[in-house]
């Protein structure tokens, strides 16, 4: 058989009560992503391009409709079940780093391994090999205000990979560097990419979003475009 969709949605809706008033911030999503894509979620403020990062991350569930995330349905899950999910299949990258700051970089990156099971030592053999995935071997004693902001959010994404999850959610994950360190960033995101790994990539960037393989733009709670596009050399 072969191994099911990373994500597939169908008539995903999600509304929210603002005093009397019922607002309908997802109206009907349908998406299916593939192991192994390299996706841009896009879509102006108040469109629903949070709300459905936030449903596809397992942090919110939908009103209605059937979420399955690497074949396991997932949309009436209680909070306890979502949370062991994100641990064991999706790594996430902030804007802003979410790093401990009295903590070194491997204990950060080793942070979601402490409910694995894994001992002391395994986590943090596990944690340096992150690490050094993504550059950053010489640094693995280093606090966060002993690095550069590329290497805060080299960081975060070694952290997101520790636990071999099936998804990479990045949202928005250029905002807070300069554009020299942003490019870096996205060249590593490409990386990640060529070496299997699935990566969404939730941002305002326009130029960001034509480096992926795919773009998906969400306009008034709907899919409004959804394009496969060649990654940019």
């Amino acid at each position: 058989m072969s191994e099911p969709a990373v994500i597939e949605i169908t008539d995903l809706r999600r509304q929210f009560l603002l005093g009397s008033e019922v607002v309908e911030a997802l109206r009907g999503v349908s998406l299916r992503i593939e192991r192994g894509e390299y996706v841009a979620i896009v879509g102006p403020s108040g469109s629903g391009k949070s709300t459905l990062m936030n449903i596809l991350g397992c942090l919110d569930t939908p009103t209605s409709g059937r979420y399955l995330l690497d074949g396991e349905e997932v949309q009436q899950k209680d909070d306890d079940q979502l949370a062991e999910i994100r641990n064991r299949k999706i790594g996430f990258v902030f804007q802003s780093f979410n790093l401990l700051p009295r903590a070194t970089a491997v204990e950060n990156v080793g942070l979601p391994l402490l409910y694995s099971g894994l001992n002391r030592s395994a986590r943090r053999e596990a944690a340096m090999a992150a690490l050094k995935r993504v550059g950053l071997g010489e640094r693995t004693g280093h606090r966060p205000d002993q690095l550069s902001g590329g290497q805060r959010q080299r960081v975060a994404i070694a952290r997101a990979l520790v636990n071999q999850p099936v998804l990479l959610f990045a949202d928005e994950p250029t905002g807070n560097l300069d554009q020299r360190t942003g490019a870096e960033i996205v060249s590593l995101f490409e990386e990640l990419h060529h070496d299997g790994v699935t990566v969404v990539l939730v941002t305002h960037d326009g130029k960001l979003a034509e480096r992926t393989n795919r773009r998906i733009e969400i306009v008034d709670g709907q899919i409004a475009v959804d394009v496969r596009q060649r990654l940019a050399a």
